[in-house]
């Protein structure tokens, strides 16, 4: 077979006890996922994964796929070649003549680790020769222990194994290790960056979206699954449910005072989304609020809303400023989408002045008199699911 070699470098997995082989083979499943129809071939060792994929595979599918994969602190392509110098020193020079290796570097370092300590050279002896090597081979470079621009890595295990710099991973776990968790998506910043964080910590989540059409147009709706199909890659696929809410929204304003009207909106939300999490197999609620960000995420309004669900709701943005959540939405490629002028439901049908230190026992008693229990049925009724 025709294949490239990548090395990866696994991070918390490794520090994992006994249930090691389950976060690996957990990453191992979800690259794989990404990687079809490619052949493509995996073997482990500690602290490593090795990924042989089609030479025909695009470059930046594979290198996308390995990316957006949590579990990864790092990777690179690589050589493997046999446990002598002679291949070591013939790997070292074909992988630094690349055009890769030598545009735009001017000083380089080699750092070697000698994982199979039966290996006769140390590993500051192998540095030292293929260092000496190089510099003879490409006269325009100096070492640089410090600072260098390159590092040509070795790694002496059951072969030898040479990458250069390796690109950076996005860290965490892999998904799928912490169970399924349900996201309450907008068109929003927020909640794509609260999938993100969740799904860094293994977390696999289905998300549901609120549609109140004809108030909210249908490039509303498409902007949300644009936003879950970026999310879709970290997330190792995403189920994405679009439920019908206008006629709930309808029922909130004729039925409550309008100061009430977002908190009990947000309610009834959260019931759905915890009907549906139930009947997905999911453990917990997912969202975007950050703590006093807005009327309804003070910490008496997150209270109310919390008492609508009987499963745990995770907040993984509650202590970060927008700032913050705007750096992580760039980085990610949601924010773009994110700011696309399509309002959703919660705009069209925000009071002027909702209340911001909500009584519970009042607010729970206007949610009773609203008697909105079947509409909150129906709309679960007549949801779509889009998987992407």
């Amino acid at each position: 077979m025709d294949m490239t070699l990548y090395l990866v470098r696994l991070g918390e997995i490794s520090l994992k006890g006994l249930n090691r082989d389950f976060f690996e083979r957990k990453l191992k499943d979800n690259i794989k996922y990404k990687l079809r129809p490619y052949r493509n071939r995996f073997t482990k060792q500690k602290g490593r994964l090795f990924i042989e994929v089609d030479r025909d595979a695009p470059e930046d599918l594979v290198r996308r796929a390995i990316s957006t994969s949590f579990g990864v602190v790092g990777f690179s392509q690589a050589i493997q070649c046999a446990k002598d110098m002679d291949a070591i020193s013939e790997a070292a020079a074909r992988l630094t003549s690349r055009p890769s290796f030598l545009s735009g570097t001017r000083t380089f370092k080699v750092e070697t680790v000698r994982a199979d300590k039966s290996f006769p050279l140390k590993s500051y002896d192998i540095s030292g020769q293929l260092g000496h090597e190089i510099l003879t081979a490409h006269e325009q470079l100096r070492v640089d222990v410090h600072q260098p621009d390159r590092i040509l890595h070795v790694e002496i295990r059951d072969h030898a194994y040479l990458y250069a710099s390796p690109e950076s991973g996005p860290g965490g776990l892999p998904v799928g290790t912490a169970g399924r968790g349900m996201l309450m998506l907008s068109g929003g910043i927020d909640s794509p960056v609260a999938a993100y964080r969740m799904a860094k910590r293994g977390l696999r989540q289905e998300a549901v979206y609120f549609h109140a059409y004809p108030y909210t147009s249908d490039e509303a709706k498409e902007k949300v699954l644009a936003l879950a199909k970026i999310l879709s890659p970290y997330c190792s696929g995403i189920t994405v449910h679009v439920v019908p809410f206008t006629d709930v929204q309808l029922h909130i304003k004729t039925h409550s005072m309008e100061e009430e009207n977002t908190l009990l909106m947000r309610a009834c939300m959260m019931k759905i989304a915890n009907e549906l999490a139930r009947r997905r197999d999911c453990l917990a609620i997912v969202t975007g609020e950050s703590l006093s960000q807005v009327a309804s995420q003070t910490l008496e309004s997150l209270a109310f809303t919390n008492s609508m669900s009987d499963l745990p709701v995770f907040r993984p943005l509650i202590g970060m400023d927008k700032q913050e959540i705007v750096q992580t939405s760039r980085m990610i490629g949601t924010y773009e989408t994110s700011i696309l002028p399509y309002e959703d439901c919660c705009t069209i049908f925000s009071p002027k002045h909702p209340l911001v230190r909500p009584d519970m026992q009042k607010l729970t008693e206007s949610y009773a008199r609203m008697h909105i229990e079947p509409l909150l049925s129906q709309a679960i009724e007549d949801s779509e699911m889009h998987a992407l």
